[in-house]
């Protein structure tokens, strides 16, 4: 196996200390490399190079308009590479290759999309009588630290990286140790485009011990992490120990709410893309399927239908669902299932681990029924290719069940009625709200985030910015007299 370094300060190395992390591809088992196994000691440094960049004239003498320029350059250079960094999140992740493709491109549009605002992060000026003069301005936080799941790495790296350094801030990256090899790409892909050498870092390592350095490091000045709310805590917890701020996108069990009137065959598709892209392992998957009673069996048939047909294997062969991320991964899921399975539930579908031609962690899409909305399967993320399905008969009985959880992450809602389609947008507690369409991992340009556990602080679109930057008032008195 070739032994990868991490990058701090413009520098690639091993780090402080010899311990390296082997990484798996989860459609086989097959050992592809080993990335350095970062400790606090190698977290200090990068903070430390992030925080000398950032006070650097090499950094802050860089204008809003070339910083732009810079972020367009990695973009081209992204799309440049698209094929190869498809293939290496392929492997390193287990997904199709066809939605590692995807995936890349949505990297690229996001230093596309954040390199056309650095030179309009704009103040205001605030009325207050001819002798004032009174504006804001946005100015960066520092040091932003960026600590990154498996589900998505390239793309979700991207998605906070890039609006930070729009913003003229430095950065830390911890990619999972699951799935570093695409951060530590990008880390090459902003060296050649030329950015000051410590206004990037990517450190590789363990989230007990290099990304719980991260967090709670007093020099930090942001914390964007996403993950499980579990961790989420602990991340909050880190942070309040040294008043910083985080953005966290955490948890979700959206629904996916069909009516009767909808175009029901359009739903069925939309449903099951909703469960089974990524396998399954997107937090903001339509985890739930509410379906209006008089069609329930009959569409969780079509669903049954469309899913049954789904491919499943190795990323290579472009299948329909990839292996969940790990071992690990793959038995919780299949505790969940049996959990509902020893409860009594109606298994339509799947329900087991695949018996295939793959070795990898692979489980099949299933479909879950017959369980009431307080139950463990309708509460708890699963992050599998798991659909929990349950019925209503009235709109007021479906806005209770899909305000019934703790999270608020997304929500589609199937109708050919406007007038239900918008009473239920205003008032499901969800971040983000799909009629007629679902649009899971897409977007760039909307803002990203939950209520309640599913997070705080808003990701990608123009209101990302507001969370890299802070505000400055500025008051000049004019003291012309006459």
């Amino acid at each position: 196996m070739e032994k990868l370094k991490m990058y701090i300060n413009g520098n690639w190395t091993f780090g402080s200390s010899s311990a390296m992390i082997e990484t798996i591809n989860p459609a086989t088992g097959e050992k592809l490399y080993e990335v350095p196994r970062g400790n606090a000691n190698d977290i200090d440094q990068a903070v430390q190079a992030a925080k000398r960049a950032f006070e650097s004239p090499e950094w802050k003498g860089i204008s809003p308009a070339e910083r732009g320029r810079m972020l367009h350059s990695a973009a081209q250079i992204i799309r440049a590479k698209k094929e190869e960094l498809a293939s290496l999140e392929m492997y390193d992740t287990g997904k199709p290759l066809s939605l590692a493709m995807i995936e890349v491109e949505i990297g690229a549009r996001y230093f596309e999309f954040y390199s056309g605002a650095a030179d309009k992060i704009l103040g205001e000026t605030i009325p207050l009588g001819e002798d004032v003069l009174d504006f804001t301005r946005r100015e960066p936080l520092g040091v932003t630290a960026h600590i990154v799941p498996w589900n998505g790495p390239f793309q979700m790296t991207c998605r906070s990286v890039a609006p930070a350094l729009a913003a003229g801030n430095t950065a830390v990256i911890k990619p999972a140790e699951d799935t570093p090899l695409t951060a530590l790409r990008l880390a090459e892909i902003c060296e050649t485009v030329g950015f000051p050498k410590g206004v990037v870092n990517v450190v590789t390592g363990y989230g007990y011990e290099a990304g719980a350095a991260l967090a709670s490091h007093s020099d930090i000045d942001h914390i964007t992490f996403t993950g499980s709310v579990s961790t989420g805590i602990s991340v909050m917890k880190a942070a309040a120990g040294n008043i910083k701020p985080v953005t966290l996108e955490l948890g979700g069990k959206s629904p996916n709410i069909v009516f009767a009137d909808a175009n029901l065959e359009e739903a069925a598709h939309s449903v099951v893309r909703a469960i089974t892209l990524n396998s399954g392992q997107v937090c903001s998957a339509g985890s739930r399927l509410l379906v209006e009673r008089s069609i329930h069996q009959a569409f969780v048939e079509k669903v049954k239908g469309i899913m049954k047909a789904l491919r499943i294997g190795k990323g290579e062969d472009n299948p329909d669902v990839g292996p969940l991320i790990s071992e690990k991964q793959l038995q919780r899921v299949e505790s969940f299932v049996e959990h509902a399975r020893d409860k009594g539930a109606a298994i339509h579908l799947g329900g087991q681990r695949y018996k295939g031609e793959a070795t990898g962690f692979f489980y099949e899409p299933t479909i879950v029924d017959s369980i009431t909305p307080d139950s463990r399967l309708a509460q708890e993320e699963i992050f599998g290719p798991v659909l929990v399905v349950l019925p209503f008969d009235t709109i007021q009985e479906a806005l209770q069940i899909a305000n019934g959880t703790q999270y608020g992450l997304a929500a589609g809602i199937w109708t050919s009625n406007i007038d239900k389609a918008h009473w239920l947008a205003n008032r499901i507690k969800a971040g983000q709200i799909f009629i007629n369409n679902y649009g899971v991992g897409t977007g760039v340009e909307m803002p990203f985030g939950g209520y309640r556990k599913s997070g705080i602080g808003r990701e990608k679109g123009l209101e990302a910015l507001k969370y890299y930057t802070q505000v400055k008032n500025v008051a000049i008195k004019i003291g012309i007299t006459h």
